[in-house]
């Protein structure tokens, strides 16, 4: 049996390096193309195209029923797509599932745990399940255990831990296999402020070594944790950027304050002169700030600080205006009967 595993292990392994250099090493780890999902007469997913890079951690946000968790079970193979494909690793879900799922760590939103099982037993259970090899299977077990913080708890009960220590097991029956990619959903669901810090700071440290797709409502954690972030809505992707030019591509311009110390109108004129700016007015928010427009052509923010500094005004304060991703999220996700459902 050993033996058999080790050569499944071997021919897994020989297929991914292939695959991997047949792409010249730019393989994306996570293809979504056309992909769509009906039940019955209502498309949950609509036509939804996507990509996540080697390492990063993606962002999915949506509100209830926009179809982000229909998407993340796609993935990871647990339904199958109405049109469309999805690759992990090089893999076409549907085609090569096994191959596929070997890939994946999954933890979905209530995590998939047997209550009467010890926590070293029952991560040990989804280790074989998940075929890791005899000979691999007590270290990985034991890493596991180490990176999601549980060994003070291996031995007791899983019904008889908190839900934060809960959620922790299952964050951990997702990495125990060492998978490449890791779909994470709602995972600091249930866990108080410093769990949340702690699993916030394992996930990021997972980057690299893993490419994570982490699907949540809370918004936070998505401007702390992740790189890029896809916002669904109605089964459609809305927007798909890092989250630091959403705003940018929302708003249309961008905005800036410019507080000055020795302030009079004749800032305003100063820097109404510089190129790029379409827009400048005293801030009827704030004393001694000029509030400037500008278009996205290119970067007017030494232009600005050069023309109010040649004037001979202290410059004491500068910075850009930014919608929050909350902001974001609800322009993108409102919809004629008042926003999202």
């Amino acid at each position: 049996m050993l033996l058999r595993l080790g050569i499944l292990d071997n021919l897994f392994f020989s297929a991914k390096k292939k695959a991997e250099s047949q792409s010249g090493g730019l393989l994306k780890m996570i293809e979504v193309k056309n992909l769509s999902k009906n039940y019955a007469s209502i498309r949950a997913v609509d036509n939804i195209n996507f990509t996540v890079e080697r390492g990063e951690i993606m962002g999915f946000l949506g509100p209830n029923g926009a179809g982000k968790t229909t998407t993340m079970r796609i993935i990871t193979g647990y339904i199958p797509p109405t049109s469309g494909t999805v690759r992990v690793y090089g893999y076409d879900v549907a085609e090569n599932p096994s191959q596929a799922k070997k890939c994946i760590g999954y933890l979905p939103e209530l995590p998939p745990l047997y209550p009467e099982m010890k926590v070293e037993k029952y991560i040990q259970y989804v280790g074989q399940i998940r075929e890791v090899s005899r000979d691999k299977l007590k270290k990985s077990v034991d890493r596991a255990i180490d990176i999601c913080g549980l060994s003070s708890v291996r031995g007791r009960l899983i019904g008889n831990l908190s839900k934060g220590y809960r959620q922790r097991v299952g964050l951990a029956q997702a990495l125990v296999h060492d998978p490449d990619v890791l779909i994470l959903d709602e995972p600091t669901s249930g866990l108080d402020p410093k769990q949340i810090i702690e699993i916030r700071h394992l996930i990021k440290s997972l980057a690299g070594e893993h490419t994570i797709i982490l699907c949540t409502h809370i918004l936070s954690e998505v401007t702390q944790t992740c790189g890029r972030v896809a916002i669904i809505n109605e089964g459609r992707i809305v927007a798909l950027d890092h989250h630091d030019n959403l705003s940018r591509h929302l708003k249309g311009t961008d905005g800036y304050e410019l507080v000055i110390g020795n302030f009079n109108d004749g800032v305003i004129n100063a820097v109404r002169g510089v190129e790029g700016v379409t827009a400048a007015q005293k801030s009827q928010s704030r004393d001694n700030t000029v509030y400037i427009e500008a278009g996205k052509e290119f970067d007017p923010r030494p232009g600005i600080i050069r023309a109010a500094v040649n004037a001979d005004y202290d410059v004491l304060e500068f910075k850009s205006l930014k919608l929050s991703l909350e902001d974001v999220f609800l322009k993108l996700t409102a919809d004629d009967h008042g926003g999202a459902q």
